[in-house]
C-alpha cells in the first residue's frame, strides 16, 4: 500500500513537472503540438539494415544520412553528449546527441525532454565502439510532448487489466505485444487470399438486423429513431449469406464482427470476429477438406510448421481425426447410442452415468450431453466431430440414411470448439418447422424474449437454395492458437472492459 501511494505521488509530481515544461515551451514560442509534419526517410530497422549492407563499401568520408522519428524510450545524459533510444512503429535505434552536433541551445533543450516524448532526429549513421549502429544527430526536433510518464522500464506494464484498458501504453512498453497483432493481420490476409484463390467473393451483410431470431445466443438490442423500431446487433452472418447463395452468388464469405450479450471469460468476448463462408453444390465433407487445407497452410505460413506449441502442448495441425458423435461418445465413455431403444432408455443411461438431462430429453439430446461430459475435454489434437442429432442442429440438412441426425460437424483443438459446418438445410418446409419449434422453445424458456421466425429467409428458400456447404469459425480463437495466447483479450486490441470508476 505504501509503495503504491509513493508511486502515485511520484507520478502526480512528474505530471506537474511535464505540464510546466510544456507551458515553458509555449511561452518560448516552441509549442510542440503546432508542428504538423516531419519528413521521415527511414524506419529504425531500415536505417540499421542499410548501414549493415553498405558499411564495408562506403568510401572514406562517405556517409548515410537519415531522418527518423518516433518515441524517446530511454536516454543517458553524459554532460556534453547523450545516448538515447528512439522507438518507431517497426523497431528501435540508438541516438548519439551532442552539444557539438546539434548546437548548444538545442542540446540544452534536448536535456529537458522526457522519456515518452515524440521526437524527430536527422543525422548520419555510424557504428559505436560497442558495435551498435546509431544515428549521430545533426538536429533534433520535439514533435509532441508526453504529459504522462511511461511505466518504469524495468517493471514494464505488468497489470493485465491495465494493459487491456490502455493498450496504447501496453504497445509502447511491451513491444512484443505488437507481434501478436501483426500476426493477426497476417492471418486475416492469408485467409482472404486463400478463399479468394478458391473463387470465393467477400461480401458485407447487415450488422443491425430487424428481428431477434430463435437461436440460443442473446443479442444486444437498440432502437432506430427514424423508423421507430427496435433493432438487434447480429449474432451471426449466416442467414444473409445463404440468401446470396439463393441469388446465384455461389461462393461467398464474410469477415464479420459478431455481438452476443453473454458472459465473458478467457475464450469469450461480447464482440468478436468470425468468418462464415458458403459454397453451392458441395456438402459438409467439402467443408472438412477446406478446413484441413486452410489450417495447414496457416500453420506453415505463420508458425513455420504444421506442428505448433500451444501452452506447452504440441499440436499437429497437419493431421486431423474424424469421428461421428456416436463414435466419439462410445470411444471415450464406453456408452453406445445404438443400445438405446427409446428416449427413456437414453435418459436412464444419462442418470446412471451422473449426467443431468431434462425430463423430456430425447436420445439426441442425451447424446449431446454425454459428448459434453465425456468427450470434449479429451480432444486435444485436431478432430472433426460430425453427424449431430437434429435436435441441436436447426440449420443443417438431415442425413438421408438416418433422419435423426444431420450433416453437421464441429472441429476441436486443445479441447476447444473452433468452428461449425453444415450441409445446409434447403428444404423450406422442414426449415419452417424447425424454426417455429426453436422459437417456441425459446419463448417457453424466456417468456420476455422477442424471438421470431425469420420468415423472409423461409421465402428465400422457397425460391430454391442449391445443395450448399457452409462453415463458420472464430478468428480470435484461431489467432490465440497460432500466437500461443492464453486469453481472447490478448488477441483483441481493445477487449470489452468495465469502465473504471
Amino acid at each position: 500500500m505504501e509503495n503504491n501511494q509513493q508511486n502515485q505521488q511520484q507520478s502526480t509530481s512528474e505530471l506537474v513537472v511535464r505540464r510546466e515544461k510544456l507551458a515553458n515551451l509555449v511561452a518560448e514560442g516552441k509549442d510542440p503540438f503546432v508542428l504538423t509534419k516531419y519528413d521521415v526517410t527511414h524506419s529504425a530497422p531500415e536505417a540499421i539494415k542499410e548501414f549493415s549492407e553498405r558499411e564495408e563499401s562506403l568510401a572514406e568520408g562517405e556517409t548515410i544520412s537519415v531522418r527518423v522519428a518516433g518515441r524517446l524510450v530511454s536516454r543517458r545524459i553524459m554532460g556534453k553528449a547523450s545516448f538515447a533510444h528512439l522507438q518507431d512503429g517497426d523497431g528501435r535505434i540508438q541516438l548519439y546527441i551532442s552539444r557539438d552536433g546539434i548546437g548548444e541551445e538545442a542540446y540544452a533543450g534536448f536535456k529537458k525532454w522526457d522519456v515518452g516524448d515524440i521526437i524527430g532526429v536527422e543525422g548520419i549513421l555510424f557504428r559505436t565502439r560497442t558495435g551498435e549502429i546509431s544515428v549521430q544527430a545533426s538536429s533534433a526536433t520535439l514533435l509532441a510532448k508526453s504529459l504522462l510518464p511511461l511505466p518504469e522500464k524495468f517493471h514494464g506494464l505488468t497489470n493485465l487489466e491495465q494493459r487491456y484498458r490502455q493498450r496504447y501504453v501496453d504497445l509502447i512498453v511491451n513491444p512484443e505485444v505488437k507481434d501478436t497483432f501483426v500476426k493477426r493481420s497476417q492471418i486475416l490476409k492469408l485467409i482472404r487470399s486463400y478463399l479468394d484463390g478458391k473463387g470465393f467473393l467477400e461480401v458485407d451483410t447487415p450488422i443491425l438486423v430487424p428481428l431477434e431470431i430463435g437461436a440460443s445466443a442473446r443479442p444486444f438490442k437498440t432502437h432506430h429513431n427514424t423508423l421507430d423500431m427496435d433493432m438487434y446487433l447480429r449474432i451471426e452472418t449466416e442467414l444473409y449469406l445463404k440468401r446470396l447463395i439463393v441469388g446465384g452468388m455461389n461462393k461467398v464469405y464474410e469477415v464479420g464482427r459478431i455481438f452476443r450479450n453473454e458472459g465473458m471469460d478467457q475464450k469469450h468476448n461480447p464482440e468478436f470476429t468470425t468468418i462464415e463462408l458458403y459454397q453451392a453444390f458441395t456438402d459438409y465433407y467439402g467443408m472438412m477438406d477446406l478446413v484441413e487445407e486452410l489450417y495447414k497452410m496457416l500453420a506453415k505460413e505463420v508458425c513455420g510448421d504444421t506442428k505448433i506449441t500451444y501452452q506447452g502442448k504440441e499440436i499437429d495441425l497437419g493431421h486431423w481425426d474424424r469421428l461421428t458423435m456416436v463414435e466419439a461418445v462410445k470411444k471415450y465413455s464406453g456408452i453406445d447410442y445404438n443400445d438405446w431403444a427409446s428416449d427413456e432408455d437414453a435418459r436412464a443411461c444419462a442418470k446412471a452415468n451422473h449426467v443431468e438431462v431434462s425430463e423430456d430429453a430425447t436420445k439426441g439430446t442425451v447424446l449431446v450431453e454425454l459428448f459434453d461430459a465425456f468427450v470434449e475435454d479429451k480432444l486435444i489434437q485436431p478432430t472433426f466431430i460430425y453427424d449431430y442429432p437434429v435436435e441441436n442442429s436447426p440449420l443443417a440438412k438431415r442425413k438421408p440414411t438416418d433422419p435423426l441426425f444431420t450433416e453437421r460437424f464441429e472441429y476441436f483443438i486443445n479441447a476447444t470448439e473452433f468452428g461449425n459446418a453444415f450441409s445446409e438445410l434447403n428444404d423450406p418446409i422442414d426449415q419452417r418447422e424447425r424454426f417455429e419449434k426453436q422459437v417456441a422453445a425459446k419463448l417457453r424458456e424466456e417468456p420476455e424474449s422477442h424471438a421470431e421466425v425469420d420468415y423472409d429467409y423461409i421465402t428465400a428458400l422457397e425460391y430454391g437454395l442449391p445443395p450448399t456447404g457452409g462453415l463458420g469459425f472464430g478468428v480470435d480463437r484461431l489467432v490465440m492458437l497460432l500466437t500461443d495466447s492464453v486469453s481472447i483479450r490478448d488477441v483483441l486490441l481493445f477487449p470489452t472492459m468495465k469502465p473504471e470508476v
